[in-house]
C-alpha cells in the first residue's frame, strides 16, 4: 500500500508530466486561460490515461513481448490512445457540448499528447505491474489537472496584473509557467 501510495505522489508532484517532464505542454498553455476549461481537460486526460494504461499493459504483456516485437510498443499504444481520445471527443461533444466548445482544437489534440504516450511507455519501462500502471496513470492524470488548475489561477491573475505592454500575452504566459514549474521542483524532497 505504502507503495502505491508513493508511486501517485511521485507522479503526481515530484514526476509531474507537465512541469517536471515537459510533456503535454500545448494543452498545458492552451487549455489553461479559464478553470472550466481547465478542469475539463484535465479529467479528460486523467480518463484517457488510465484508460489507455489499463488497456496497453495487457497488450504490452501478453502480446508484444512474448512475440518479441516489444519495441513495437509506441506504435500500438499511440494506435489506442487515439481511440480512446475519439471516444472521449464523442463523449463530451454529446453530454457536454460547452466544455466541448471551449476545449476546441486542444480535446482532439491529446492523441498526440506526448503526456498520455509517456505515461503509458513510462509504466513499461519502470516495470511496474497493472495496480501500479494503473496508479501511475492517474497520480499523472491528477498532476496534469493540478498543473492546469494552477496554472489557470496564475493566467487569470497575470490578466488582471498592471504589467508593461512588451510583457503581456505570451511571453508573461511563458515566464509564469517557468515560475510554476520550478516550484515544482520543490516537491524533489518530498519523496526522498
Amino acid at each position: 500500500m505504502k507503495l502505491l501510495l508513493v508511486i501517485l505522489l511521485t507522479s503526481m508532484l515530484t514526476e509531474n508530466m507537465v512541469l517536471v517532464r515537459f510533456m503535454g505542454i500545448c494543452p498545458f498553455l492552451g487549455v489553461s486561460k479559464k478553470y472550466d476549461s481547465a478542469i475539463g481537460m484535465g479529467l479528460a486526460v486523467i480518463f484517457v490515461m488510465v484508460c489507455a494504461t489499463i488497456c496497453t499493459y495487457p497488450i504490452y504483456t501478453f502480446i508484444l513481448l512474448p512475440l518479441g516485437v516489444g519495441y513495437m510498443k509506441t506504435v500500438a499504444f499511440i494506435l489506442l490512445i487515439a481511440a480512446f481520445v475519439q471516444l472521449v471527443e464523442m463523449i463530451i461533444k454529446k453530454k457536454i457540448p460547452p466544455l466541448y466548445k471551449s476545449l476546441g482544437v486542444y480535446l482532439p489534440l491529446i492523441t498526440t499528447n506526448c503526456a498520455v504516450l509517456g505515461i503509458t511507455i513510462l509504466n513499461t519501462d519502470e516495470g511496474y505491474n497493472l495496480i501500479q500502471s494503473v496508479i501511475n496513470a492517474l497520480g499523472g492524470g491528477l498532476g496534469f489537472t493540478l498543473a492546469l488548475i494552477i496554472f489557470a489561477s496564475v493566467r487569470s491573475r497575470i490578466e488582471t496584473s498592471n504589467i508593461p505592454k512588451t510583457f503581456k500575452g505570451v511571453p508573461s504566459t511563458l515566464v509564469a509557467a517557468a515560475i510554476v514549474s520550478v516550484s515544482f521542483m520543490g516537491f524533489t524532497s518530498l519523496l526522498q
